[in-house]
């Protein structure tokens, strides 16, 4: 396989709600399929998920409300401060500068293959970003979406009527270019290398417009992202099985479409290194079981729900099959 692009699933944050609310419940189920997770479960939780996943659930939508400005749609809605430890750390710097600096730096907490960069050319500083899967169908949505969170991070130090002066997107241009003129309030280009954001260079000299953030540092990113977004195919499956595990359902189909792979060959490719879906699946749930059995006073038929198993008696005899022990023997253990 070839290397596989993940991205943190904090990029989501209120896409779920939005396609419900905007398109309908049956868009949003369409959506899932297509990413291969039931994207709002796994919501505000620090998971990393396919780049190909974050593309199927939107492209999706898009198709199911047939709506091909879906991007701009959500653009306004983009916050990075709702990207976790990473959004507060960027945010939390006393410069728009330094701000952009930390999102640069932090990127591969929060990503791979993506790249970030900022530019001075003459006056203008020009904040850009590219996406790994940059090209492929239903980026389209995802550069709009992706414009709308560079500009969330300026709109966190600049002032309330400040408006860019012009926005780049790698896209080929549309046949009505009003709509996205009318949304982010600028000139757009289009056919641009990257999703641009160009303001004034002494504007990168701008303090916050709140009051502070609470103090994040770099070394809070990279313990609450495990130092960095996945690299090995290993940790990308095991990745996309506790995203599936906190869903309440883990199977290969949905880890193969969401790796944008068959099922054959993530089988094949697991066992050339040496496991398999199923016993990575076991060790995944029993490690979910053995936090809920020792974090929370849910009842063992409750735990079992959540973890997706037919009935108690199933969940106890997978669970004794990789802990030794019974759910109800290990409980009493912890307490």
């Amino acid at each position: 396989m070839a290397e596989l692009p993940v991205i943190s699933s904090h990029i989501l944050h209120g896409m779920p709600a939005f396609v419900r609310d905007r398109i309908g419940a049956r868009a949003l189920l369409q959506a899932n399929r297509a990413a291969g997770f039931d994207l709002e479960l796994i919501e505000g939780r620090n998971c990393f998920i396919p780049h190909a996943a974050v593309v199927g659930f939107v492209n999706a939508a898009a198709r199911a409300a047939g709506e091909p400005n879906l991007g701009i749609l959500m653009a306004p809605l983009m916050n990075a401060a709702n990207y976790g430890s990473f959004g507060r750390y960027v945010l939390g710097a006393d410069t728009l500068g330094r701000s952009i600096e930390r999102a640069i730096a932090a990127l591969c907490y929060h990503s791979t293959d993506d790249r970030m960069s900022v530019a001075i050319v003459g006056d203008e500083a020009r904040y850009s970003y590219g996406f790994a899967l940059a090209g492929r169908a239903g980026y389209d949505i995802i550069a709009s979406a992706a414009a709308g969170v560079l500009l969330s991070v300026l709109r966190a130090y600049l002032p309330g009527d400040w408006r860019p002066l012009r926005i780049e997107l790698d896209i080929d241009k549309p046949h009505q270019t009003g709509p996205f003129e009318d949304v982010f309030q600028c000139p757009v280009v289009f056919n641009a290398p990257a999703v641009t954001i160009v303001t004034e260079r002494h504007h990168l000299l701008a303090a916050p417009r709140r009051a502070a953030w609470p103090i994040v540092t770099i070394e809070d990113v990279a313990r609450d992202r495990r130092g960095g977004a996945p690299r090995d195919l290993l940790d990308i499956v095991v990745e996309q099985i506790r995203a599936q595990v906190i869903t309440g359902s883990v199977s290969i189909d949905s880890a193969a479409q969401s790796m944008d792979t068959s099922v054959r060959t993530l089988q094949r490719e697991l066992n050339r290194a040496g496991t398999d879906f199923r016993s990575m699946a076991n060790a995944a749930r029993a490690q979910r079981a053995t936090e809920l059995l020792r974090h929370t006073n849910g009842s063992i038929t409750r735990v079992s729900a959540e973890m997706g198993y037919s009935s108690p008696a199933n969940f106890a005899r997978a669970f004794r099959k990789v802990t030794g022990r019974g759910p109800r023997e290990f409980r009493s253990k912890v307490y």
